[in-house]
């Protein structure tokens, strides 16, 4: 028998919360267990696959390329038995509809094509009108009822419109930086610290205006050099060193197109997360469909 066929959920549960939180520390908080149960469960991991999942750091951790690999992985096969466990009866569900969802670039590009697929399995009958547009677009829809639901990040939604919102995640920002880079050998980076360095300014999905908000708070501002709507761009920018980003770790990769390592460090000081999740009418009444694509959205990412 495969030592991998040996590979419990628990190891996998404990794997994926050191990956999505960057430190063991916290992973364990999160799933109520002690730190040194996530370190051995990693390194029994690393022992049966024979690669190192993660590098540690002294603030933390970060997966390695394999890592990364190894994660999509575990994240499906957990993804898969929630949905076998929380919505037993789903597959052979009759529903048929269709609902209109407008949907930002970075929804779009990093969080929604695996729920879309898990969906499908419970609801092979309900097709999902996918529409890419930007925040003010995805408003627009809302308020004149051309969408059903808005899927964008949250914080940059207008907050005088009528909406009700769900925060589905939150994703950590931190400075994304090319190797040998000075700010590496600073304990404790701090804005003040990155406001001295040429800066990459990621516009997409209102990127700059978000970025600005916490440069402003802290009486500081980004030295930009690029600013750019493409994010493999501003990974080939960051990799190549013509500047340091901050960006979340949902749009996180460790490696450019080129094949460059981008390394990641936290940012000390206020820096709020990404909020990505839904958007609706406050009056509106939802067909079926509609409401089972708004419950499984929510129950699937429960915070």
């Amino acid at each position: 028998m495969s030592v991998r066929n040996d590979i419990s959920m628990r190891q996998l549960r404990y794997f994926v919360a050191a990956a999505e939180l960057g430190q063991f520390s916290q992973a364990a908080l999160t799933v109520h267990v002690s730190q040194s149960a996530i370190t051995t469960a990693v390194s029994q991991l690393e022992d049966m696959l024979g690669v190192r999942l993660f590098e540690r750091l002294a603030h933390g951790v970060s997966l390695t390329a394999e890592g990364h690999k190894f994660y999509q992985h575990a994240r499906h096969i957990l993804d898969t038995l929630q949905d076998a466990v929380s919505h037993p009866l789903l597959l052979s569900h009759n529903l048929q509809g269709t609902v209109r969802v407008g949907a930002s670039y970075t929804v779009l590009g990093y969080f929604l094509p695996n729920l879309l697929a898990r969906f499908k399995r419970s609801y092979p009958q309900v097709e999902i009108d996918l529409i890419d547009m930007d925040t003010p677009g995805i408003e627009q829809g809302i308020a004149d009822g051309s969408l059903e639901l808005g899927l964008t990040i949250v914080s940059n939604v207008d907050s005088a419109l009528p909406f009700e919102r769900h925060v589905l995640m939150r994703s950590r920002r931190q400075m994304w930086l090319p190797s040998g880079h000075p700010l590496l050998q600073v304990e404790s980076v701090s804005l003040a610290d990155i406001a001295g360095h040429a800066y990459i300014m990621a516009t997409v999905d209102e990127g700059e205006s978000s970025a600005l908000r916490y440069w402003q708070a802290a009486g500081l501002q980004p030295k930009v050099v690029f600013r750019t709507s493409s994010i493999e761009a501003l990974r080939g920018l960051v990799a190549h060193g013509f500047g340091v980003s901050i960006l979340s770790d949902m749009v996180y990769r460790p490696w450019s197109l080129e094949g460059k390592k981008i390394e990641v460090r936290p940012v000390a000081g206020n820096i709020p997360p990404m909020e990505l999740g839904l958007i609706w009418g406050r009056d509106l009444t939802f067909s079926e469909p509609t409401r089972a694509f708004q419950q499984f959205l929510i129950s699937a990412t429960q915070l």
